[in-house]
């Protein structure tokens, strides 16, 4: 049903086959596009995007996120939020913002909600 395909890679421009083997893996899985990189280019693509941000263990490493001071509107504590806070919306503390909210989460230890 598949026949070998001679394919150009488009990182390095060398000469490569997509097997007939390769064709069937594709589209067991579902693949509806023909690799565009060699086998070797495909691997150094491959880890270059782990040295990146990802972890050998496949999980996704984030980074920190900038916190802002802002003073809370409800109990006037201090409060670190993920955003720059703007004088046209209240901003509270962990705590004030599970009370607004009507939650029984209290903001997880020691991180303050918005």
């Amino acid at each position: 049903m598949y026949n070998d395909k001679p394919m150009t890679c488009r990182d390095c421009g060398q000469s490569f086959v997509f097997t007939s083997g390769e064709q069937e893996f594709f589209a067991s899985k579902g693949f509806t596009n023909e690799p565009s990189r060699c086998p070797d280019c495909r691997a150094a693509n491959k880890r270059s995007r782990n040295d990146g941000g990802y972890s050998s263990g496949g999980g996704y490493e984030r980074q920190q996120r900038e916190m802002f001071s802002a003073i809370c509107s409800s109990c006037g504590k201090e409060a670190q939020v993920p955003f720059q806070p703007r004088s046209d919306r209240p901003v509270y503390c962990s705590d004030c913002f599970a009370t607004q909210r009507g939650d029984s989460y209290a903001g997880g230890g020691n991180r303050n909600r918005y």
